[in-house]
């Protein structure tokens, strides 16, 4: 028979769908009994009544404790959280800091081991947004824990193009991030209407990206990705601002007018203490279908010349690719929906380019063997 320890070490590889933590460690497990028939029965507290995953829960709850010795069924009983148990759940994922201290980044620091990159161009039209989520798919296909943070306020479409919808759970003063093909996604999109403009000044922008950075519960995260609008407005510089230090992929597409205006971020970049990661060209060319000749519609050579100036590395060159678009549109990246197209290929190779970062061991005492 299944002792009670044995029962709780299997609940412990249960995550919770939303904030990616075993159930256990969120102190969701409130009882364990086992009966002599061999019947484990589990009291779970959801986070809040209703939870729109309950059924996933109790669904994994029960293929991990069933394989177990004994075991002739399991009775998962749900039950809701009251409001201390979930005010000393959120403490505990802020890291001891409660409701009132929400100001800090969790996932930025000088311990993080997390790569946030601002994907920003000069001017839009450049394919940024799409650059951004087939990144952030092909990134998480590898393994990697991925975040896109949606930072167009004004022309949000990450949503769409993930194929992200619903309302993110909030409680507590803290946020749970949308999810779709192994990415985790907030956007000002989940909070309004489709068809509603937005029309915010600069104070409303920066308190928009503070929330977004700092009171939704990113959990563990490899990379972080930010969508920036384009241009070097208010949104650019309060990122540079909360995340100092981060980095900038610039995206531009070959020809010189797109180009020149670039080269204006990747200075921005400079002036405000952002690294730069690289340059993507986009729409770089196109090949016919049916005599295979390539077509270099934009011109050539401007993602080349931007690196060049800015004293960084070419990544990739993305050729025009209809697939592209249409997956945009249907919530299927392109590395999803298309890993073999050649326009996959080179988004693979650019998310090849740039590796996980390192947990530094500048300052840190090291232990001599002997």
């Amino acid at each position: 028979m299944a002792t009670r320890e044995e029962v709780l070490t299997a609940l412990g590889q249960v995550m919770d769908p939303e904030i990616h933590k075993p159930i256990t460690e969120l102190d969701m497990v409130r009882d364990v009994a086992i009966d002599p028939a061999g019947v484990v029965t589990v009291d779970v507290l959801l986070t809040i009544a209703g939870c729109p995953l309950r059924d996933r829960i109790t669904r994994d709850v029960t293929a991990a404790v069933s394989p177990l010795p004994g075991v002739t069924g399991v009775n998962v009983r749900l039950g809701t959280m009251t409001d201390d148990q979930r005010q000393t759940m959120v403490t505990k994922l802020r890291g001891g800091r409660g409701q009132q201290a929400q100001r800090p980044i969790a996932f930025w620091g000088e311990d993080s081991t997390t790569r946030a990159i601002a994907v920003a161009s000069g001017k839009g039209g450049v394919g940024k947004s799409s650059v951004t989520v087939n990144l952030a798919a092909a990134l998480a296909a590898k393994g990697h824990r991925v975040a896109v943070v949606d930072c167009d306020i004004w022309g949000f479409s990450v949503p769409r193009m993930l194929g992200v919808k619903g309302h993110p759970v909030g409680f507590n003063g803290m946020i749970l991030p949308l999810e779709a093909h192994g990415v985790r996604v907030i956007s000002i999109g989940f909070f309004i209407d489709e068809d509603k403009p937005v029309v915010w000044r600069g104070p409303m922008l920066h308190k928009a990206l503070q929330q977004f950075l700092a009171d939704v519960h990113w959990g563990d995260l490899d990379y972080v990705l930010c969508d920036l609008p384009p241009g070097t407005g208010d949104i650019s510089i309060s990122f540079a601002q909360m995340l100092p230090g981060a980095e900038m992929l610039i995206v531009t597409t070959p020809q010189e007018a797109a180009e020149r205006v670039a080269l204006l971020a990747g200075k921005m970049a400079e002036q405000t203490n952002l690294k730069i990661a690289g340059v993507v060209e986009n729409m770089s060319w196109f090949t016919c279908p049916s005599c295979t000749e390539r077509h270099e519609i934009f011109g050539s050579g401007g993602g080349a010349e931007l690196a060049r100036d800015l004293g960084t590395t070419l990544l990739g060159q993305i050729p025009i690719d209809t697939r592209l678009r249409e997956g945009s549109d249907s919530g299927v990246p392109l590395v999803v929906g298309h890993p073999q197209a050649e326009a996959s290929r080179a988004l693979l190779a650019v998310a090849e380019a740039l590796p996980p970062r390192e947990r530094s061991l500048v300052g840190k005492r090291l232990s001599i063997l002997t």
